[in-house]
């Protein structure tokens, strides 16, 4: 197999797709666009759902791209050989194209031929799906797999928790996959080894999903208007099998960062367990970060949604870098992210000083906050009994006032008492009980469901985004974010000021007159160019490609967008904003309904 750069691969992969009739599509931001099932881009598939539900993409039904994703469901596992919250993700579909043929033709050649990745198909395994109630055993896939010259005992039949992706939320399409794996040539673990055991012999590559139908919100599977196929291949996991590397932070895509966190640290990667795994941290964290905060609907720390999640990722580095006797900022280990990664996502770079800013603001309050934990720490002794810090004192220090819990741990040695460690570890895992879902799957329903009132509350969105710059006397007044549910929307804008009552009552007063008019929302095909010179707001155009949808609304809006719309302003209903209030710095959130 070739040992390629992450550059390599990018290019490769891409070209591989675009000779066979592929448009290439830029990344979509980490923010998903209205859809609060998540609270980030966890998969290549997530910004095309509208898509695989059966609308016309702008850039026609042969898809690829390579996609920026975050997940943090397991942000404490980070530091191990395998875990990331930050990576990129190969994908390609196709929207009611081709299908399972050509699609295991391609993947058996892209992974053996020596002009691609050139893997020995000796080394290759696959599963498909085994079948149930739900969807047939895939004879199909097993076939065609065997046409390409996989020997039969390769070919491994296994359940839906193997072999079937589900949607990105609640709901959505879905169907059964065929994964690919490459054999890492340790011994079997049993008679039955195969790649759902775990033990380390079989190494996922590449997955394949057929999507053949849409989960609904009881449950049910009805197959899909269209037929896709959506595939997933890892970069970083790619690069550390082409590179024969035993992790993935071992690869090209962050040696560059471990080695600018040695040279700060002064230390010295694979030189000790702890060591190793603290560098491993903070490279990941401050990789991840430069990416939330750089993205083109970039986001600051905060104590809610994303911004909580960012702020952890920042703080959970800094714990370690002061473990390892670092005293630069995170921004000087962000700088080399931003060096690395700004050929292929260019939004970092023009956002390189925001970064900075965000991440030395954001490093000096938590500086802030340690002194107070200290403080409460000093106020929890004088006041102890016996020798211990009970586990549900030591929560309450890290819950209140952001306390680490290895910090408790090292001020109590230093006074010779001990902390019930076991008991913060309950106190805290009920904690993540009571809130869970809280990183990704925070939000029931959404976008995602396409329901008529969340597609009325989406056409609202583009309302009281022209009302907001014309009450506000100002063009710069952009779209940071929006979530909603069937029940509501959220929509965050760049303002550095609340909102006056008065300026709150002229926005809905010019969205209901925008309702009252009953103007035809009317969507249009036109290249990016030809949309800005229409005057249509584009804040989000690098997420379409070179032709984009552009919703108009009479007089009252213009928007590059590629969600579902309501057919007329009239069916929305009375627009009422519940609530104006900050979001994080420079950005104002507001909450608004429709009534009947």
């Amino acid at each position: 197999m070739k040992n390629v750069t992450a550059k390599e691969l990018r290019r490769m992969w891409t070209e591989f797709f675009s000779e066979r009739g592929h448009a290439v599509i830029p990344s979509a931001s980490l923010i998903p666009e209205n859809d609060p099932t998540v609270l980030f881009t966890t998969a290549g598939m997530h910004p095309l759902v509208p898509y695989l539900l059966g609308e016309k993409h702008p850039a026609g039904v042969r898809l690829c791209d390579v996609q920026k994703c975050v997940r943090t469901g397991d942000i404490d596992e980070v530091g191990d050989e395998s875990h990331c919250t930050f990576f990129e993700m190969l994908g390609n579909w196709s929207l009611g194209d081709y299908f399972k043929e050509d699609m295991i033709r391609w993947s058996w050649e892209f992974l053996t031929d020596e002009k691609y990745l050139g893997i020995n198909p000796d080394s290759l395994s696959v599963s498909v799906f085994a079948g149930d109630a739900d969807c047939p055993r895939d004879e199909q896939s097993a076939a065609l797999w065997e046409s390409c010259g996989l020997p039969k005992d390769r070919i491994f039949y296994l359940p839906k928790e193997n072999n079937w992706w589900g949607p990105a939320g609640i709901t959505g399409p879905c169907g059964p996959d065929t994964e690919m794996f490459i054999d890492t040539g340790k011994p079997a673990c049993s008679a039955d080894c195969s790649p759902a055991c775990g033990c380390g012999k079989y190494l996922e590559i590449w997955n394949d999903v057929f999507m053949q139908y849409n989960k609904t919100a009881d449950g049910r599977f009805e197959p899909l208007r269209q037929k896709n196929v959506d595939t997933g291949m890892g970069l970083e996991r790619t690069l550390a099998i082409l590179q024969g590397k035993k992790t993935v932070y071992e690869t090209d895509v962050f040696a560059p960062i471990i080695k600018r966190i040695e040279e700060l640290a002064g230390v010295k990667y694979g030189s000790d367990e702890q060591t190793t795994r603290a560098i491993r941290i903070i490279a990941d964290h401050v990789r991840t970060s430069t990416f939330m905060i750089g993205d083109e609907k970039g986001i600051a720390p905060s104590n809610v949604d994303q911004g909580y999640i960012l702020r952890r990722l920042i703080r959970r580095a800094i714990r370690y870098a002061k473990q390892l006797g670092m005293t630069a900022p995170l921004s000087a280990v962000a700088e080399v992210v931003v060096e690395e990664y700004a050929d292929a996502y260019p939004e970092l770079r023009a956002g390189a000083q925001r970064i900075a800013e965000e991440l030395d603001r954001e490093q000096e309050r938590f500086e802030k906050t340690l002194a107070n934990g200290i403080r409460e720490f000093e106020k929890l002794c004088h006041y102890l009994v016996g020798d211990t810090v009970s586990g549900k004192a030591a929560f309450r220090l890290y819950d209140t006032y952001g306390f680490p819990i290895e910090m408790t741990v090292e001020l109590a040695k230093e006074r010779g008492l001990k902390v019930n460690v076991e008991g913060f570890q309950a106190a805290f895992a009920e904690h993540q009980q009571k809130s869970h879902a809280g990183a990704e799957q925070k939000f029931k329903g959404g976008l995602a469901d396409h329901t008529e009132a969340t597609a009325r509350l989406h056409t609202a969105t583009h309302l009281l985004h022209r009302a907001l710059k014309t009450v506000l006397n100002n063009e710069n007044v952009n779209q940071k974010g929006s979530n909603i549910t069937e029940e509501r929307l959220r929509f965050d804008f760049s303002f550095d000021r609340p909102m006056t009552k008065e300026e709150i009552e002229q926005t809905e007063k010019l969205v209901n007159d925008a309702i009252a008019a009953d103007v035809p929302v009317v969507c249009e095909e036109m290249t990016v160019e030809q949309a800005k010179e229409k005057g249509a707001v584009g804040l989000f155009t690098s997420k379409y490609g070179d032709k984009v949808k552009v919703y108009t609304m009479g007089k009252y809006s213009m928007e590059i967008c590629g969600g579902p719309h309501a057919s007329h302003t009239g069916e929305l209903g009375h627009f009422r904003i519940v609530k104006e209030q900050s979001s994080s710095a420079g950005v104002r959130r507001i909450k608004a309904v429709l009534e009947h």
